[in-house]
């Protein structure tokens, strides 16, 4: 994952063919904005739509100034306040930074720029620490908690933190539109962590948590449970695949199970 918003939205939606400083600085010397070059072809096929597409494409381009004012200010932040280990154009506010990722990632999927993301939220072993919630310690040390209770409830007050901002990135996809639904509607997205317990580095009985509705192929509002030891990761992944239109028979060091199959993850499609 790159954490640097601008190299993540210029390979989304374009710059010069390429992310060099020299020529992205080139290019912002010609143009105020990415968008002013295709602006008079969005203005002409805006002539052309209908109500509901116009005003789609009126969303899309409101995003991207909005985005785009965003990681401008957050240089401009970066040039006056300059910061050890921190390139130019990442937020100093930890919050701002993620939204800012998450808002990149609605916009993609609205856009059809990209079907498949990968994004990490915890700061892990970073060495960062979340004053915006009352942690003054990093992830990493307060996971191996040893059993004390005061780095419990730090721990979990990360837990609750990231969990928030999911949160917030799930209600983005939910008010946008896509055709029948929303991108929500439209999408799966897999939650989690490859560690279930990090005071014993436990890969065991992961929590996980699955969102969207994959085009009307997943059933949510379930909480389900499989004994210790008797399902793999991979395996849910392994149904992902197959569920999203990419045929596998396996996957990592998956068994060829498909959970649909079991437990009624997937829920029949008709038409």
């Amino acid at each position: 994952m790159d954490p640097t918003p601008r190299v993540v939205f210029v390979r989304l939606f374009g710059d010069m063919g390429s992310t060099d400083p020299a020529a992205r600085n080139a290019r912002l010397r010609r143009q105020s904005s990415i968008l002013d070059s295709v602006l008079d072809k969005v203005r002409h096929l805006h002539g052309d739509l209908g109500h509901r597409d116009q005003r789609k494409i009126d969303e899309y381009v409101d995003s991207v100034r909005e985005i785009e004012r965003r990681i401008q200010n957050a240089e401009a932040d970066g040039r006056a306040l300059p910061l050890v280990d921190s390139p130019a154009g990442i937020p100093v506010d930890y919050d701002e930074h993620a939204r800012l990722m998450f808002d990149m990632q609605a916009l993609a999927f609205q856009t059809d720029s990209t079907r498949v993301i990968t994004f990490q939220i915890g700061r892990e072993q970073s060495g960062a620490t979340y004053p915006q919630i009352g942690v003054s310690d990093s992830h990493h040390p307060i996971s191996h908690h040893g059993g004390d209770p005061q780095k419990i409830a730090s721990l979990q007050r990360i837990n609750a933190y990231h969990v928030s901002l999911l949160g917030y990135f799930l209600d983005k996809l939910a008010a946008t539109d896509d055709g029948d639904g929303s991108v929500l509607d439209n999408v799966a997205i897999l939650y989690g962590s490859a560690i279930s317990e990090g005071n014993r580095h436990d890969s065991r009985n992961l929590p996980l948590l699955l969102a969207g509705g994959a085009g009307g192929r997943l059933a949510g509002g379930r909480h389900l449970r499989y004994p210790r030891r008797t399902q793999r990761l991979t395996n849910l992944q392994l149904t992902l695949l197959n569920l999203l239109g990419v045929p596998a028979e396996k996957f990592g060091d998956s068994t060829g199970e498909r959970l649909g199959e079991l437990a009624g993850v997937a829920r029949a499609t008709t038409g």
